[in-house]
């Protein structure tokens, strides 16, 4: 009793310190003992100015993976007791908490809806959307993930039916069914222009099918969006590796943060996502930067997980309008204060809520936002882990958001004015959901109202193109005139396509010389939509800047150093991309617009772009351009092989380039035969060679150039190791882990026995080096001192993403076992535990199967001292970025 009656003591000093309030029914006071017990929430901080409670726990809401918060206050949560890593079906449920006196408490819940690995939800109404792994009731085993839409019309907090499939196979089955829901499809959000936009992980997915029938496939991640009844599905950006959620802004401005940490150095990055843009994962973020839209920041280790832009005007000033970010990685939520930079953004990081394992966030429409914590429950789920925190203003005072049920058409008005983004966002899809006449008329008034903010009328503006359609063409052209709205009419103008046919092609094309960067964009985005090819002329007189520059041979390029001056080019690439602008562009070779007519041209996998190319090639007079020529020849060689959801690159992918399982395809013969013809007359062939390594054509007459320095590795006998006794070893874990939270240990001394005891074998502390297991040149940013003593301890516990022991069994009798450190489309390269590297050929693999323990066996720390151990976890926990 003593030691309970302590710990609550020590939390309770803890807590109050960082404004945590402590008032609790009974039965969360004993859940309270155990968290202070378990030192979960021992950790927490946020700001003096702000007032947190603890709002659920484990009992009612354990492994959050997800939470969405209705306007009105009603949290609910996504229970995932699968986890990321786990493949059992039947441990999933959507659990309604409801604080019904407003003391940030949770008074009493429900179970809405059970399914399993919930990855995202979004409330509306009496709607309640969200995105999960489905399971086969024959095999049990995962069959994909679905976007679905639950009713619940007597508000009785249980879904009154089963739910109604939106978008079906968004996310592969094989690797659901192989690894997990770890790198699949997740977050949804909807935006003020009334589309709901989905984080797609590098799973990627094939033969998704919105409701309408219409079919889509994604190689890799990046987001997709939906219209809320499941129709109109299409991809937004691409490039991304791992995306959990997106930050929208009352402007459609979208930020997310990338889950990138598998070890290998792909940090995370905080990203600008721009309407078609490309981000370049994997196969263009290194070596071809130039034609991508770089991420704003690298921030090094990390687990990006949930986020949401707040727009709360009973927040304070200097935590409202800015994107916050959930990192799971580095327990924390971060605000990333966004200056425009032409038509992007540059940032700042600042740490701002400290909560362990955060996994999302979300605000209602009084201005409570709600925080859920994974907090220690494994990669499988843990019935005794989780829990969700409310965070309000020290100042604030509850005011209740109306029934917008009931609410009038006037109220809604009154509402779609509001401070609150929530707020704007519940009046709207309310007020669509009425008549069109009312809802036209509302949100007309609004849009053409020159005394509102810009955020208001912004909000208008969409509600308006949604409630009037095609027949709301001509007020849209009217309020383009506008310099302050004149972005966003554009912008709803082309939102849907269904409603383009009468949109006239002139005001985009003026709008490609508006000073506005930004307008610029949103005209250029406007044109590839419109689908009119005659639009392409005006396209390529798009200025290529000189930041438009590939990496120099064996360098990587800056793919996370913001580049505005790329942007407004980069798009009108896209576009003619999407316009499918072959003649146009070919006819601009050898012209001033040559530069942008090329960089198109390498995305165009077409006989007639071939052909072009090499008659262009024969009449052009100057070397630099029969040079340009070349190259974009040679990038159209190969092409990348279609998706059929059969592979995927994994957690190590080969990152070259520009394909990753590349095909030669019909004219690739015409261009080796150019190529060919010209490198026999070249005395300096080299121009060849580099062309031949950058593109990987694999043209053998050309040789290569790549000089792959043969490297020592380390080799360790593991078993040698394990196999001594020290104090460590003849101590229970729980003594080891209470030793380690009292001695700070020796940095040096850490880093000596780094190599001693077999650490080196397998992991890498430099980018520089060979990158081998999960890297731990950035570990202190991603773990805690206690999180890396356990990691030590018990390997099995929490093995690293993309680290998970192999087993492969070969042709010629031949099986391996250790860790994939690369992978392309046709080998594997393979670590074992000794430290052996061995590249195996993928049609010589029998059988390939995941093992569920960690190749770092258990006791490696036997022989060492408490002192020993704590100076190898201060070294780890020093290795920060």
């Amino acid at each position: 009793m003593l030691k309970v009656n302590l710990s609550l003591f020590v939390a309770f000093i803890i807590f109050t310190g960082n404004s945590l309030i402590l008032n609790h029914s009974p039965s969360q006071k004993n859940e309270l003992v155990k968290i202070a017990n378990d030192s979960l929430l021992i950790g927490f901080t946020c700001p003096p100015d702000l007032l947190a409670s603890y709002f659920a726990g484990p009992s009612i809401v354990p492994s959050p993976s997800c939470l969405a918060v209705a306007a009105s206050g009603e949290v609910f949560v996504g229970v995932d007791m699968i986890g990321s890593l786990g493949k059992t079906p039947g441990k999933g449920r959507i659990v309604k908490l409801i604080d019904a006196d407003h003391n940030g408490k949770m008074d009493n819940y429900t179970v809405f809806a059970t399914l399993d690995n919930p990855r995202g939800i979004i409330s509306l109404g009496d709607k309640l959307y969200v995105l999960h792994t489905t399971f086969s009731k024959e095999t049990g085993k995962a069959s994909g993930m679905d976007l679905v839409v639950f009713e619940d019309k007597n508000n009785d907090g249980i879904a009154d039916d089963a739910s109604k499939p939106l978008v079906q196979n968004i996310c592969s089955p094989k690797f659901l069914q192989s690894r997990g829901t770890d790198h699949s499809t997740n977050g949804i959000r909807m935006g003020i222009d009334g589309w709901i936009y989905i984080s797609v992980g590098d799973f990627g997915f094939t033969d998704a099918v919105d409701r309408s029938g219409k079919k889509l496939t994604m190689l890799g991640g990046g987001i997709v969006r939906v219209r809320p009844d499941g129709t109109e599905l299409e991809i937004f950006t691409h490039g991304t590796r791992n995306i959990y959620d997106t930050a929208i802004d009352p402007y459609m401005n979208i930020f997310t943060r990338d889950n990138t940490n598998d070890g290998g150095g792909w940090n995370i990055r905080f990203s600008n996502h721009i309407q078609s843009g490309e981000y370049g994962y994997p196969s263009l973020f290194k070596n071809f930067t130039e034609e991508i839209i770089p991420a704003l920041v690298d921030l090094g280790g990390g687990s990006g997980t949930g986020s949401i832009f707040i727009d709360d005007a009973s927040w304070p000033e200097k935590y409202n309008h800015v994107p916050m970010m959930a990192d799971w990685g580095r327990n924390q939520l971060f605000i990333h204060r966004v200056q425009p930079d032409g038509a992007t953004f540059t940032q700042t990081e600042e740490e701002f809520i400290k909560l362990r394992q955060i996994t999302d966030v979300d605000v209602d429409a009084t201005g409570q936002m709600y925080l859920s914590a994974w907090d220690g429950a494994g990669y499988s789920g843990n019935p005794n882990k989780g829990f969700v925190v409310r965070v309000v203003p020290k100042d604030w005072k509850y005011v209740a958001f109306p029934d917008i049920k009931k609410s009038t058409v006037a109220q809604l008005s009154t509402l779609l004015k509001s401070s609150s983004g929530m707020a704007r966002l519940a009046a709207q899809q309310e007020l669509l959901s009425r008549t069109a006449n009312d809802a036209i008329e509302v949100s007309w008034a609004i849009a053409s109202n020159k005394s509102l903010s810009l955020d208001v009328r912004v909000a208008g503006i969409f509600t308006y193109a949604q409630a009037a359609g095609a027949s709301g063409i001509s007020n849209l052209v009217k309020l383009a005139a506008e310099e302050p709205v004149r972005e966003f009419a554009l912008k709803a103008l082309t939102d849907r396509k269904a409603n383009i046919s009468k949109v006239p092609l002139y005001l985009f094309q003026k709008g490609l010389k508006d000073p506005s960067l930004r307008v610029q964009v949103a005209s250029i985005i406007g044109l590839g939509r419109l689908g009119r090819v005659e639009a392409a002329k005006a396209l390529l007189e798009v200025k290529v800047p000189a930041s438009f520059l590939a990496p120099a041979k064996g360098k990587e390029g800056p793919h996370a150093t913001p580049n505005s001056a790329i942007v407004v080019p980069h798009i009108a690439v896209r576009s003619l991309v999407s316009l499918n602008a072959l003649d146009a562009c070919i006819a601009a070779i050898g012209t001033k617009n040559s530069t942008i007519a090329l960089w198109a041209l390498r995305y165009m996998h077409s006989p007639k772009s071939v052909n072009g190319l090499i008659a262009a090639y024969k009449v052009a007079k100057d070397l630099k351009s029969k040079k340009e020529i070349l190259a974009t020849l040679s990038r159209l060689y190969k092409k990348e092989a279609p998706y059929d959801s059969s592979w995927w690159w994994s957690t190590r992918p080969d990152t070259h380039g520009p394909y990753y399982k590349d095909i030669v395809w019909e004219s690739s013969p015409a261009i080796k035969t150019l190529l060919i013809k010209e490198w026999n007359k070249a005395s300096d062939k080299s121009f060849f060679v580099d062309l031949n390594d950058k593109n990987r054509m694999g043209i053998i007459e050309f040789g290569s150039g790549e000089v792959i320095a043969a490297k020592e590795e380390v080799k360790v006998d593991l078993q040698k190791i394990r196999n001594k006794k020290g104090q460590v070893g003849e101590s229970s874990i729980e003594d080891v882990m209470l030793a380690m939270a009292k001695i700070p240990g020796k940095a040096e001394l850490g880093k000596t026995l780094f190599t001693k005891q077999g650490c080196i074998a397998c992991h890498s502390l430099s980018t520089s080096e060979s990158i081998k297991g999960p890297f731990m040149g950035q570990i202190g940013s991603i773990m805690n001192r206690e999180q890396i003593a356990e990691s030590i301890l018990k390997p099995n516990a929490s093995i690293s993403q993309g680290f998970a022991s192999v087993m492969i069994e070969a042709k010629g009798d031949m099986n391996y076992m250790g860790f994939v450190t690369e992978e392309t489309s046709s080998q594997l390269t393979l670590r074992d535990i000794g430290g052996n590297v061995s590249k195996i050929k993928k049609s010589d693999i029998i059988s390939r199967k995941e093992l569920e323990t960690s190749m770092m066996p258990a006791g490696l720390a036997n022989a060492l001292s408490y002192e020993e151990l704590a100076s190898l976890i201060t070294f780890l926990y020093n290795q920060k970025k």
